[in-house]
């Protein structure tokens, strides 16, 4: 093992960067948080500045030793986990951005994507890259930029302007930026583009051609786990520490888990939710609209496959609850509102806000509250909301189920969404499985801070992350069988009602 006391891992996530400090035995030493603004210049459009993004990363690096109490000589490497199909484009030579990163919720792409699938359809390009041609992935938010922004198209065949997902934006700039920085992303990020063969790992030019991207602005791709370089002074306190670790934010969580065999599952509840299955060296054709994506790939080891399913809105539901409706004034407020009611009420809550992912694939639904009446409170609309998440899940899991052909008998899970104890209680009682919380449930960072620290030795092999994992708490199912059934004939009414409501002439 390293001489060195701890592995820091970056998170920079769609709300939030947060960088935690973790200990050889998995656990949270440290954090420091920054916030950053969520831009909506018009409907089904966000956005983030790169710069505050970045700026923020230098900020939380600083904050997180400084709680420690430590500097840099006591950090062995650096992980980076990040929002992943969030794409920002910019100038290599000034390092500043054409314009702000397109979120992954952003649905701006929708009829570029419709033009792209023709008369194939959306699984145009399925066979390769495991995934349907949606406004969710970072393709197409990379063609729109070009195709927007005056003169970019030119200067990016040029070779003057560079592609990346978060964590090529961020390793650029701790590597050294306009400097020499790195331009790389791991294969887990660069599955997410539509631009990368699943078998090969690599960029595919046909893809790239399809889409309408040049080659010469795409970062290396790279795996998930080696010493890629060191961070440079204009990093901030990092300066000549190991970037060493790149994941893709469920990726991580996966890795985290300790899913590290196939048929292992977890869920993450954080903006969105997040369910991804091991399934091995073996790439799984999804046909229940789910996504075949990379699950990690340690060094020179044959990369591991996934199966996900992707629900764009959860625990962002529950904050828009409370920015946008303002019924409650913090997150956790929702579940004592909910308690205040037995049931919902006969409400559903389908929060479309950007269409509906997996396993749907809708880009053309919209949110809706329906089965309203004069007994429906605030109470029973919370309630719904929290239902809504464990819904969707149900869904994503039948789907999980029917590619994989076989049913999981538990799911562990993850995120901020996991100390409900009410909507944890009533996902198990929907799935009919054992719902498992492990005792750090920082997930996401503590894959990260695992792909990292084993590049560099700070852990020997694999079975030390599975030693180290524990199990918290267990939900068990104790609903009726016909109550169950009652609830999901409604969520699936409910579904059906948010569909076919964006028109042709109606911007998506």
């Amino acid at each position: 093992m390293s001489k060195r006391t701890y592995v820091l891992a970056i998170d920079q996530g769609t709300t939030s960067t947060r960088a935690i400090l973790f200990d050889a035995a998995g656990t949270i030493v440290a954090v420091d948080q920054r916030e950053h603004r969520q831009i909506l210049p018009r409907a089904g459009w966000v956005e983030h500045d790169g710069i505050e993004i970045w700026d923020n990363t230098r900020e939380v690096v600083g904050g997180v030793l400084g709680k420690a109490n430590v500097n840099r000589g006591s950090v062995a490497a650096v992980g980076i986990t990040n929002q992943r199909e969030t794409t920002i484009v910019w100038d290599r030579a000034t390092g500043q951005p054409i314009a702000n990163a397109i979120v992954w919720q952003d649905t701006r792409t929708g009829r570029l994507v419709q033009e792209l699938a023709g008369d194939e359809g959306p699984n145009r390009h399925a066979a390769r890259t495991g995934l349907p041609l949606a406004t969710y992935f970072a393709g197409p938010k990379a063609r729109w930029l070009l195709d927007s922004v005056e003169g970019a198209r030119e200067r990016a065949e040029a070779g003057e302007l560079l592609f990346g997902t978060m964590d090529t934006w961020l390793i650029w700039n701790l590597t050294g930026g306009v400097d020499g920085g790195l331009h790389i992303t791991d294969v887990t990020n660069a599955s997410r583009t539509l631009l990368m063969d699943l078998e090969t790992l690599q960029w595919d030019s046909d893809l790239c051609a399809a889409i309408g991207l040049p080659m010469a602005m795409l970062p290396e791709i790279r795996s998930s786990s080696e010493v890629y370089g060191v961070c440079q002074p204009g990093s901030g306190l990092l300066a000549d520490v190991p970037v060493a670790g790149i994941l893709g934010d469920q990726q991580a969580a996966t890795f985290g888990q300790s899913c590290l065999t196939r048929g292992m599952a977890k869920n993450t509840y954080g903006t969105g939710n997040f369910m991804l299955l091991n399934t091995g060296t073996e790439i799984v054709p999804s046909r229940n609209g789910l996504l075949t994506t990379v699950c990690y790939r340690l060094g020179d080891e044959p990369a591991v496959y996934a199966l996900e399913g992707s629900i764009a809105v959860t625990g962002s539901l529950v904050q828009w609850l409370r920015d946008n409706l303002g019924i409650i004034g913090s997150a956790p407020e929702v579940e004592t509102l909910a308690l205040g009611v037995a049931d919902n009420g006969g409400a559903y809550f389908v929060p479309a806000f950007s269409g509906l992912f997996a396993p749907y694939w809708r880009p053309d639904a919209r949110g809706a509250i329906v089965g309203l009446t004069r007994f429906v409170d605030k109470g029973h609309i919370a309630r719904a909301a929290l239902e809504s998440t464990a819904f969707q899940t149900y869904d994503v899991l039948q789907a999980m189920n029917a590619d994989s052909g076989v049913d999981l008998t538990e799911l562990k899970v993850d995120g901020g969404m996991t100390a409900n104890d009410t909507l944890m209680q009533f996902q198990a009682d929907l799935l009919g499985v054992e719902v498992i919380r492990p005792v750090v449930t920082e997930t996401t960072a503590l894959g990260a801070a695992y792909a990292a620290g084993l590049a560099v030795g700070y852990w020997s092999s694999t079975d030390d992350i599975l030693a180290n994992w524990q199990e918290s708490k267990r939900w068990s199912p104790r609903m009726a069988t016909a109550d169950r059934d009652r609830l999901l004939r409604g969520w699936a009414k409910a579904v059906e009602r948010t569909l076919n409501w964006v028109d042709d002439d109606v911007e998506q």
